[in-house]
């Protein structure tokens, strides 16, 4: 069968059709992972599994930084949250990817399938999100812990992001939201710089 880059045509059409229905996923609530890497699995079974998670990442980031300016301009961004937040998560993703590329093939896809349908499961049962802002800490002393909270959050979802990915946004968005008290679209204009800053870090390691 002729291929494409390698890969049949009905496969490569599998794949970028799988990607478009993550993006959208992931700009919506998250977790475009979710449908992406399982697509990449099943549709490149001989493709080593650091190639399968860096050719997530590349897409992946791709979409997320469109998201991520989409939201910049739909709502006021807490900057001084996001940037160390960011910082942190990018440490994070780059440790985890680094773990990742010494993953043996072997036991990797099994691994991979029990994470996705956790995740999967989490995803479907998780609380409603807020619909209005209500910060846990700010002011003075307050908004230091505000500070540590969303730093050891980013650095902690940046690791699972950097080994694996599929739900990092929504483990973020819900994170800003539940702990932090984020309304839903500040949230998510937070979420998507730190989501761009793993994928970031994951892809270059």
């Amino acid at each position: 069968m002729d291929t494409v880059l390698g890969v049949a045509p009905h496969v490569l059409v599998g794949l970028l059709l799988a990607a478009m229905l993550a993006g959208w996923v992931d700009a919506v609530s998250g977790g475009g992972g979710l449908v992406q890497l399982p697509a990449l699995l099943v549709g490149l079974p001989g493709v080593p599994p650091a190639t399968v998670l860096g050719t997530n990442k590349l897409s992946s980031i791709i979409g997320t930084s469109a998201a991520a300016r989409t939201y910049r301009r739909a709502a006021v961004t807490d900057v001084a949250t996001a940037v160390p937040m960011a910082v942190a998560a990018f440490v994070g993703s780059a440790l985890g990817a680094a773990v990742a590329t010494r993953l043996p093939g072997t036991w990797f896809r099994p691994l991979a399938l029990v994470l996705l349908v956790v995740v999967g499961l989490w995803t479907l049962l998780r609380p409603a999100l807020g619909e209005r802002q209500d910060l846990r800490w700010h002011g003075g002393e307050e908004h230091h812990r505000h500070r540590v909270a969303a730093i050891v959050m980013g650095a902690g979802i940046g690791l699972y992001d950097g080994v694996f990915g599929p739900g990092t946004g929504t483990f973020l968005v819900f994170g800003l939201v539940a702990l932090l008290g984020y309304s839903f679209l500040n949230a998510s204009a937070i979420a998507k710089i730190v989501n761009v800053a793993t994928n970031l870090a994951a892809l270059i390691v």
